[in-house]
């Protein structure tokens, strides 16, 4: 069976789509209607820009969707999923190729949530960090201990966790990790604390928005991030959906319950090979592939 998964925010390069852009017409409308529909010219950012510009989070977040969900497109007949997955801002793109949402929609959200999510980054001072060879438990106990608010929230592969908050508690967190044997604890170069409960502003406005798009239901399951395991019901896609700005990223979960109900196969949809990497750490017996080129 044929898993495909979609990266999130990080995976982003100066120059992505370009080729798509030059190559499909369809990517050319789809491009072009992305810039109607942003109110803004992304092309420009995603082709020429530059990376200070590429990484602000109202771009970069609708950059990788519009990567993701362009390949898939252009695969025509031969992009057949059999379970989709997305890592954070990527299970929105997994939504598109799965049929839960329309490639519209699908924008519409990421451009909001992104909006929102820049806004709750600017109310309290936050970051998170990477955190490399510990025990998940070890992790969550140290952060359940360090006073303020940080939490675990990526859960990318075994030993690979990314903790998530207040500034201060993020820096204390990242000592005690330090001295309990974490072979990295490094604070990350991001605007805020993603996937922590600083992000309930966000979560609020994102949860109107998205009660009121039209989620079919879809073609395929789909494995998210706040659950694991696989749903079809898209009124529980909904409720997953908004829970996920504010919950952890269960990745390595996630990808064990697709291996666990029969992918042999893990096709990873636009830029970057991040999530193909950690598939491999998380179970090394699925064969790996990607679309990122024409």
């Amino acid at each position: 069976m044929n898993a495909y998964i979609f990266p999130g925010q990080g995976a982003q390069f100066v120059g992505m789509g370009l080729d798509l852009y030059e190559e499909y017409p369809l990517a050319q409308e789809l491009f072009e209607s992305a810039n109607e529909l942003l109110g803004f010219s992304i092309t420009d950012i995603m082709f020429e820009g530059t990376p200070e510009e590429l990484k602000q989070t109202n771009v970069t977040q609708p950059a990788i969707f519009l990567h993701s969900v362009i390949l898939g497109k252009i695969c025509g007949e031969s992009f057949k999923p059999d379970m989709v997955a997305g890592h954070s801002l990527g299970e929105f793109s997994a939504l598109v190729a799965n049929g839960c949402l329309s490639f519209e929609d699908g924008l519409q959200l990421v451009a909001k949530r992104a909006d929102a999510m820049q806004k709750a980054c600017e109310l309290r001072p936050s970051t998170m960090a990477a955190v490399l060879g510990l025990d998940d438990k070890i992790v969550e106990k140290i952060c359940e201990e360090t006073p303020g608010i940080v939490v675990a929230a990526n859960y990318n592969c075994p030993g690979q966790l990314v903790i998530s908050g207040e500034v201060e508690a993020v820096n204390t967190a990242c000592e005690r990790l330090k001295e309990a044997g974490a072979r990295r604890a490094l604070v990350l170069p991001v605007g805020g604390a993603f996937h922590s409960p600083l992000m309930e502003p966000a979560r609020e406005q994102l949860a109107s928005a998205i009660d009121e798009t039209e989620f079919k239901n879809p073609i395929c399951p789909i494995y998210q991030n706040v659950t694991t395991t696989a749903v079809r019901d898209s009124t529980l896609i909904k409720q997953n959906l908004i829970s996920q700005l504010t919950a952890a990223v269960k990745w390595t979960q996630s990808v064990q319950n697709m291996v666990k109900d029969g992918a042999t196969l893990f096709t990873e949809v636009g830029p970057g090979k991040v999530l193909q990497g950690l598939v491999r750490k998380i179970d090394s017996t699925p064969e790996i592939a990607s679309i990122a080129k024409p």
